[in-house]
């Protein structure tokens, strides 16, 4: 069986296409059904590659090329909180600013803060929820990534799905929202997602808080590799490389990553000096750079 590698033409239009800046992103404040629940009403929801699991038609998604996993935001002003869901497939959390309060467990009961940088994974089928808690009372903004073409969505915690129904939001068994006060029309209970049920609920997987900081990566956690990559053995060229997630791109088997369990998508932090690059390489995977400090030039062989 052969091998062979598509050859793919990349234009400067393309690629300007799949470049989402700051200026490109475009919010939702509608996205989830607890939009207008008090404390966390001023969420804004973004999907930059793959809708993610936004529950509304309304949201705007830049890229919505399939790449294997999805990658989103969420911003939200100091005390916001994002409540109780879980998730099908891998939620891994980018923090780059700021400080997050994290809950899970059956009914929150767990929390730890992480501040930027910091990467973590929780894992499927728990419950949890964060809140921006920076010291300042600017908004924050975190990223995401999410495994699979199809997420599956999420499900929300029964208490949510009751307290929004108090401001006439209802999700539908596609997993669509429904908002009565826009003009939607009130569903028959046999069209509505149903609740997890207590007994499932109760058979959930427990994770301790030891368990949950092992899932994540903070900025003095991180080991550095500067031998990561074939070209920095040449001068002016090389990057280090801090794997998070799988081995990535990296080249050094001597780092071994903390999180080696299947996501779907590996993760890792890049950096690279001042006027240095990383030299001409090929991929066979789709990659994903995101650039959260300085300014990076990219090019590429057309053909």
């Amino acid at each position: 069986m052969k091998n062979i590698m598509q050859t793919i033409t990349l234009t400067q239009e393309e690629a300007q296409r799949r470049l989402v800046r700051p200026e490109d992103r475009v919010s939702c404040s509608v996205a989830f059904i607890d939009c207008k629940l008090p404390g966390s009403h001023l969420k804004q929801n973004y999907s930059f590659i793959g809708p993610g699991v936004t529950q509304s038609a309304s949201q705007v998604v830049n890229i919505p090329e399939p790449h294997g996993f999805n990658i989103g935001a969420a911003a939200m002003p100091k005390g916001v909180t994002n409540n109780l869901h879980l998730h099908f497939t891998a939620e891994v959390f980018l923090i780059h600013e700021g400080s997050w309060r994290f809950r899970w467990g059956a009914n929150g009961e767990h929390q730890a803060e992480f501040s930027a940088p910091a990467i973590m994974s929780i894992p499927t089928w728990i419950f949890r929820g964060f809140t921006n808690v920076r010291p300042t009372d600017t908004c924050g903004m975190v990223f995401t990534v999410l495994g699979g073409n199809n997420t599956g969505g999420i499900i929300w915690h029964p208490s949510i799905l009751d307290a929004a129904r108090e401001y006439g939001l209802y999700l539908s068994r596609d997993n669509m929202l429904i908002d009565v006060e826009a003009g939607g029309k009130i569903p028959d209970e046999a069209d509505l997602l149903q609740p997890l049920g207590a007994e499932h609920i109760a058979a959930l997987r427990d994770y301790s808080v030891e368990e949950m900081s092992q899932r994540a990566v903070t900025g003095e956690q991180r080991k550095w590799s500067a031998n990561a990559l074939l070209d920095s053995v040449l001068p002016g060229h090389g990057g280090e490389i801090a794997p998070v997630i799988g081995y990535g791109i990296s080249q050094d088997l001597h780092n071994t990553p903390p999180m080696l369990n299947p996501h779907g998508f590996s993760v890792e932090w890049l950096r690279i000096q001042h006027d240095n690059r990383v030299g001409l390489h090929s991929c066979p995977d789709v990659q994903v750079l995101m650039v959260f400090k300085g300014t990076l030039e990219v090019t590429w062989k057309r053909r």
